[in-house]
Formats: C-alpha cells, structure tokens, sequence
C-alpha cells in the first residue's frame, strides 16, 4: 500500500486504553510521602483527584475501557490520520520510510485534548466545579480549557511566566474558551511569593506552575487539579495515539523498526510508543523507542533516577523519576511543554531497564529540522515536535549512510502556528545552543537528600 494518507472510521477509534504497566517487568516504584519517606497509597490523591483517575493511577489492569462520552469527544477529531512522510524521504535521499501520526487536526492544536477530555469527564462525574492545572507552552492549558468548557467546568491556569510572554496566542484560545490564565510564578500563591522572593524576574517553570496549582486545589476543598503529563492516567489516555497507529501501520502493510517522540514528562512519547513496546514486551518483536528531549533540560540523558518532587515547591509526593532536581529552571528556550525537571514514573523505570533509548537535541538543529519538515510535507511543526522530527532526520541518514532500509513512526505531536514568534527568532538568528556546565547540571541534584535508586 502506498497511499500518502492512511485513515481510520468513527467505528475503529480504540474502545479501551493501554495500561503497560501490565507488561512491564519491572513495575514501577511506590511514591513516598515526601515528610516520612514511608511509601503511600492512593488515599493521598483523593484531595486532588477524582477517584476514576486515581484508580486508573494505580491499576495493574491491561485494559481500561474509555466511556462512551469520551469516545463521542473524541470523535471532534479523532482517528487522526497517519501520513507516508514521502516528500520528505526525497529530500533526504533516504532509503528509510517514514511515517507520521498527526496530532494537531485536535480543537487545541495537539495531542494533549487525549487526556483533557477524560479527566475533564470523570471530575464533572463527581460534580466538581473548578479545576486548577499548569501549563508550559500552552498545550496543556488550551487542551484543558477546551475540554473544561465542553463539561461546564471553570478553569484556572498557572502558565509558565516565558511562555506566557512568548506565546500570547494560547493565552487567547484559554481565555476564548473561558479559561483565567496567570503569569507563574504570581502573587497568588505562597508558592509564587516565595518564587518571587528569591528572584522577581523568575521567568518560571513546569515544577513552579504545578506547585501554584497544586497548593491552590490542596486549600479548597472545592478545587480538583488536573496534570498534563507525567502521572500514569494520563499517560495510559495518550496511547489512543499509538493505538490507531497500529491499525494505520496494518493498513499500509509495515511495521516500525523504529518510534519516535518527543519528550517533556512523558505522554507524548508514551502515547505512540507503548502501543508498540506491548510488542517487545510480550512478544519479544525488535521495535526500538526513543524519547527525545532538549539539550537544555536533559534529564532522561544526563539526569539521576532518584525519589524527588514533581513540583519545585515540594508540595507533590516523591516519585522515582530520572530528574535534575526540582529546583533546576531550564533555559527559556521555545519548546515550553519540554522544560520540566523530570519525567514520568513509567518512562523512567522503561528507560532504567533499557527498554527504551533516549536522546538529546539542541534547539537549532531541531528549528532547522522543523523547517526542512515544513518545505517537505507542508505542515509547520511545534517547536516541541521539532525534537522528534530532528532524531528522524538523524535515523534517516544513517540509514541512508548503512545502505538499508528502515521504516520509522513518529509523533508529529502539534502543529506551530500559535509558535510563529519562536520561528521569526529562529529565522532572525536569535535562538542559540545551551551547553549545560557540570555545576548547571547538578546544582538541583546537590539539594536532594533522597539517594540514587
């Protein structure tokens, strides 16, 4: 089959998620009480979340069905559609095919509405009125705000402070769908204080955002939070993603040799690539996943796997996660929804037993990979996917270098149009590199009194 564009039906969108944690062989470390260190249970979401999500947090069942309701929101965009990435195979010269699942046909522009949705739903199930969360470069939050609005929810979100002066254009579409959306780190909150306390200009980060959202749902017990990344549920609403992949790949009659996505706290990666690993881990079938982070925040590549905070605060319990330490602040670079200090729990454990791979990009290679993606396939990429398609490019030279081909899958996980302001700098050359010094790298691990796992 050589159709450019392989579809799905209504009918073929999946009914049930992925939960890999039923195949892994190593399951994932309990989360600590970050005052005790004693290993805690899901009673101590319950003042965050709806206990759906917390039972989907902690489920080792293999399959977990979607409700009907987030099956007919879904159906506003979903099954999108898996491309044959030939435009850009002939520009590169390459023996490799490759394909790609596009994500931003969704109202947000991304894969993020995938879990906005159900975790949307299952709060308005348990008759919550307000939701806080945080958001990097926006995704998140228009995703949320989206879905907040479809099940008449009010929304409250904490936006990384760059970002939000960055991408003003998301803050637009939170507000158009009736989102409050704040500079973080703000005056709101203990946590913002004591941010700005110690530097007024902080230009912010993920782990500061979530400690603002977190601490202002912890002291209203009107208030549920809601997490874009990182935690189990959302990543297990993701793999609908690589779900349809599958059934595309069939269609087209190939199978990745290799899958690719970009990386920040995991459901991006976990959304295209878990569907595939099920194959390795039950099936021993030779796929290889890689994960691919900036060179600015590489905490899968460079950091520790160690029990530390998901917030930069410590308002969240202990995760064991490959980190920087939750006090680092990456650089201000345009890929916002990848500055976060660690990653998710599952991805971490994936990578620890080396099921998976894992690499680093600097920033110019990937705006130059976006832009050679553009020309060839007529799609602009954010910058976040920029990453993926960046480690493509680098697969398909090699193969083109080794002689052989390889059929490589990945997630162009959003389009760039709300991101216009980080290509004019990129065409402007006012972007650069970030090579981390030692002490950079380690200064937010040299605070942390949990040891190396």
């Amino acid at each position: 089959m050589n159709e450019k564009k392989i579809t799905l039906s209504e009918d073929e969108i999946p009914e049930n998620w992925y939960n890999i944690v039923a195949d892994m062989p190593n399951k994932p470390l309990p989360p600590l009480h970050p005052g005790t260190k004693e290993p805690i249970g899901p009673e101590a979401l319950a003042p965050l979340f709806p206990m759906e999500l917390i039972k989907q947090e902690v489920s080792q069942d293999k399959w977990i069905a979607i409700p009907d309701e987030v099956r007919e929101v879904y159906k506003m965009w979903r099954p999108t559609p898996l491309f044959r990435a030939s435009n850009l195979e002939k520009l590169l010269d390459t023996p490799a095919k490759i394909y790609y699942k596009y994500e931003g046909v969704s109202p947000a522009g991304s894969h993020k509405p995938n879990t906005a949705v159900p975790q949307a739903y299952y709060n308005k199930m348990e008759g919550v009125k307000k939701i806080t969360t945080e958001t990097g470069a926006g995704q998140w939050g228009s995703a949320l705000s989206f879905a907040c609005q479809h099940f008449g929810i009010d929304l409250e979100v904490y936006m990384v402070k760059i970002s939000y002066e960055q991408k003003p254009y998301r803050k637009l579409l939170m507000n158009t769908w009736g989102a409050d959306v704040y500079a973080s780190p703000t005056d709101k909150t203990d946590s913002g204080r004591k941010i700005l306390a110690g530097d007024p200009n902080s230009p912010g980060s993920l782990g500061i955002a979530i400690s603002e959202a977190v601490e202002r749902a912890a002291k209203d017990e009107g208030i549920n939070y809601a997490l874009g990344s990182v935690l189990n549920h959302v990543l297990l609403h993701q793999t609908v993603i690589g779900l349809e992949s599958l059934k595309q790949m069939e269609k087209a009659g190939d199978y990745p040799d290799v899958v690719i996505a970009p990386f920040g706290g995991g459901s991006n990666f976990a959304g295209i690539a878990f569907p595939f690993l099920q194959h390795k881990l039950t099936e021993n079938r030779n796929v290889r996943c890689i994960a691919v982070e900036p060179a600015s925040c590489p905490k899968l590549t460079q950091g520790e796997f160690r029990y530390d905070f998901g917030d930069t605060v410590g308002l969240t319990p202990l995760l064991p996660m490959y980190t920087l330490g939750h006090n680092f602040v990456p650089a201000a670079i345009h890929a916002g929804g990848l500055r976060y200090h660690g990653a998710g729990v599952i991805v971490s454990q994936l990578l620890k037993d080396k099921l998976i791979e894992a690499v680093a990009v600097q920033q110019l290679e990937c705006f130059a990979a976006g832009v050679k993606f553009a020309n060839a396939e007529g799609i602009l990429p954010a910058p976040e996917a920029t990453h993926g398609i960046a480690q493509v490019i680098r697969e398909a030279e090699e193969a083109k270098k080794e002689g052989k081909e390889r059929t490589i899958l990945f997630n162009l996980c959003g389009h760039g149009y709300f991101d216009m302001s980080a290509y004019q700098d990129y065409f402007e050359g006012k972007l650069q590199d970030h090579h981390l010094t030692y002490d950079e790298l380690h200064s937010g691990l040299k605070d942390l009194d949990t040891p190396t796992i």
